[in-house]
């Protein structure tokens, strides 16, 4: 049984540590807490603290909390996080301070260390999970002069493009907040679908002249994954002020980069239906691929323009010059959202249907301004009705989800499932489990999605121990990745796709 009273005074010691609970408070927030726990005194007695003090997560202390609520009938069984992170939340700095003080730190000790505060609250108040996120699998694929970075995330659910889709066409119901996204999801309650935001807390600023915030991401995918996010509750899209914004953004945030999904279904990433853009403090596979061939536009003679070296469509801008960088950026978005270029089998409409769309990503080091643009294509036909520049069928057993703007970078995010299925396969491929092609072709098979990777990986003969049969199933999803991406990629990486490419620059007068 966990001891109320101690619990009272260990949630406070945590506050005043990690969450900036001043000591004139304490009385306020005890007796707030006794009411919250039905009890009627605090404790008395003499006990150790201290061990709070080197806490780097609140884990121990959110598992007694969730505890204690159950024991005492404080919460329904299922319900125990809503509690604790409105526990959490109570014991948070308010929004309006929170922003007091990061710009205050900006103002006196510069953005990074701003960053470093509120991503640190971020932590300690429980709402960036950083436990879990750690479970998660990592690891790097080095492939010749460039890499992708790989994650089994543990957290995230699967989603199919055709549920995506539909979030652009659904009617409106009465829902309150309207989206994960919205602004007023800080401080909302959650309920057994919507996840409890008492906790989470937010900065504003402005982007574009536009009213804008920004957050850390709860199930970060990467070092302070960070969520600009518009106020406004409105589709996504890619336009002129989508440049506007994220050379903003970067203004504001040296220290970080920024990107927006390309607002087109199968393309444009899990949220289609409020505006928002992902960046934060790391480097991607692709911001450090180089330029492979570099070209000249008269018009903007001080924007250095080039094709990435990269499995996908990308193409580079570089200026310390702010005003030509966004022209330019502005000229590349109106251009491809009507180029057309049979050869390559990119349609810019089908009616009335828009195809092309891109993903701008922003960083900036010292003065230069560096824009990727990632062009996309989302068309379907019979061979492939889920995209014909998205993954590929016999790939889907590994990633079925639309590729997005961090994918489209270099990071893959895979479903949790693979933890386990991978590891079986593994199994089967060094022979301690044994190979039972009928069994596995089976429907029913919790490997089916995987039977003929299996059947290819088998067919290169057993592995000498399980550490061997791992590594040849990683590659297997590594070579698998990549293949994905160049999947994505408008202009494939071949004589045609390359002449292609230069087509459409040629079409911008980029010589």
């Amino acid at each position: 049984m966990v001891n109320g009273k101690i619990l009272v005074e260990q949630l406070l010691r945590y506050a005043e540590k990690f969450l900036h609970l001043e000591v004139r408070d304490e009385i306020y927030f005890r007796n707030l807490l006794l009411r919250e726990f039905n009890l009627d005194e605090p404790n008395e007695e003499t006990i150790d603290l201290s061990f709070i003090d080197n806490l780097t997560v609140p884990d121990q202390i959110v598992c007694d909390l969730e505890k204690f609520a159950l024991e005492n009938n404080l919460v329904e069984e299922g319900k125990e996080n809503l509690y604790s992170t409105y526990i959490f939340g109570l014991l948070s700095p308010l929004p309006s301070k929170v922003n007091e003080t990061f710009y205050r730190i900006k103002e006196k000790e510069g953005i990074e260390k701003a960053c470093e505060y509120f991503y640190n609250l971020s932590v300690k108040n429980n709402y960036v999970q950083k436990t879990a996120i750690e479970r998660n699998l990592k690891w790097e694929y080095p492939d010749g002069d460039k890499f992708l970075e790989i994650t089994v995330n543990l957290s995230k659910p699967e989603k199919d493009n055709k549920e995506i889709a539909k979030l652009l066409t659904a009617p409106k119901k009465a829902k309150y907040p309207a989206c994960l996204l919205c602004k007023e999801n800080e401080g909302f309650a959650g309920t057994l679908t919507h996840p409890a935001r008492e906790n989470i807390r937010t900065i504003s600023l402005k982007l574009g002249g536009e009213d804008w915030f920004v957050q850390y991401s709860p199930y970060a995918y990467y070092n302070e994954h960070m969520i600009a996010i518009s106020n406004k509750h409105a589709p996504m899209h890619i336009a002129e002020d989508t440049v506007c914004k994220v050379l903003d953004f970067v203004d504001f945030f040296p220290n970080y980069m920024i990107g927006s999904n390309a607002a087109l279904p199968i393309i444009g990433g899990s949220i289609l239906n409020h505006e928002h853009f992902q960046g934060g403090e790391h480097l991607m596979p692709m911001h450090k691929a180089p330029v492979k061939k570099y070209f000249n536009s008269e018009k903007y003679p001080t924007v250095k323009v080039g094709i990435v070296d990269w499995y996908n469509s990308v193409v580079r801008l570089e200026s310390e010059d702010r005003e030509s960088i966004r022209l330019f950026a502005t000229d590349i978005i109106k251009a491809w959202e009507v180029y057309t270029d049979e050869k390559c089998d990119i349609f810019a409409k089908t009616l009335d249907v828009k195809h092309n769309s891109l993903s701008p990503v922003c960083r900036k080091v010292k003065n230069t301004y560096i824009i990727d643009m990632i062009l996309r294509n989302n068309r379907t036909s019979e061979e492939y009705p889920d995209g014909i520049f998205h993954a590929h069928p016999e790939y889907h057993n590994i990633k079925k989800e639309g590729i997005g703007l961090i994918e489209a970078m270099g990071l893959f995010i895979l479903p949790g499932r693979l933890k386990k299925q991978l590891y079986m396969i593994a199994e089967i491929l060094c022979g301690q489990v044994p190979y039972d092609e009928k069994a596995i072709f089976n429907k029913e098979n919790y490997l089916f999605a995987h039977r003929d990777m299996i059947k290819e990986l088998m067919q290169g003969g057993l592995s000498k121990d399980i550490e061997d049969a791992q590594k040849r199933v990683e590659e297997k999803v590594n070579v698998t990745c990549k293949n994905i991406l160049l999947n994505t990629a408008v202009f494939k990486p071949d004589d045609n796709g390359e002449q292609g490419f230069v087509r459409f620059l040629n079409s911008l007068n980029i010589k």
